[in-house]
């Protein structure tokens, strides 16, 4: 039996990150992979543990075909390595931190995927963003409001087929709801 894609998607700064750092026991337990993804950021960046490269590394890479899925977004490139191909045929389940703006190509390649959206309350991602100092408030302020009319409309027009988890309290009871959906 083939394993299914998980795909975590959700704004920069919802918790992705330390959402798959806390469920990865957990997962592993029950046989699913997390990958560790491709980004044209350096490795010394704080966020995810990336493999980072260089964006004329990464156009190689993807010109080799070494990726299942790529997108761009914020000015990086990221890319899924094609690994996960053999590891969904050989029955293993594989979470991907992925894109809302590739979803619809995502599905097109992985129809049986699960789609997992981290939401966060806006003050409290407003709050995380700025700690983090990567963007200035204006970027800030844009993203925010970028992410309200995403969700919204993502929401919206795929009620049905997207499992909402909102991350805005403690990280405990979020793996707990990531963890009840992986059952469903």
């Amino acid at each position: 039996m083939a394993g299914r894609l998980i795909y975590l998607i959700g704004p920069s700064g919802s918790g992705k990150d330390s959402l798959l750092d806390a469920a990865r026991p957990r997962l592993a337990e029950r046989g699913c992979r997390i990958v560790r993804r491709v980004i044209t950021r350096s490795a010394e960046a704080v966020g995810e543990a990336a493999q980072g490269v260089s964006p004329a590394q990464f156009a190689v890479m993807e010109a080799q075909g070494a990726f299942a899925l790529s997108w761009q977004a914020n000015g990086l490139s990221y890319g899924i390595p094609k690994d996960i191909d053999a590891w969904l045929a050989a029955g293993d389940d594989v979470l991907v931190n992925g894109s809302r703006a590739h979803l619809a190509q995502t599905r097109e390649r992985y129809p049986a995927s699960l789609v997992l959206l981290l939401t966060v309350d806006q003050a409290v991602l407003r709050q995380r963003l700025i700690a983090r100092g990567r963007e200035s408030l204006a970027d800030i302020e844009e993203r925010l409001a970028r992410n309200a009319r995403f969700t919204a409309q993502l929401i919206a027009d795929d009620a049905t087929g997207v499992f909402v988890l909102d991350n805005s309290g403690p990280l405990e009871h979020t793996v707990e709801r990531l963890l009840h959906c992986l059952n469903v």
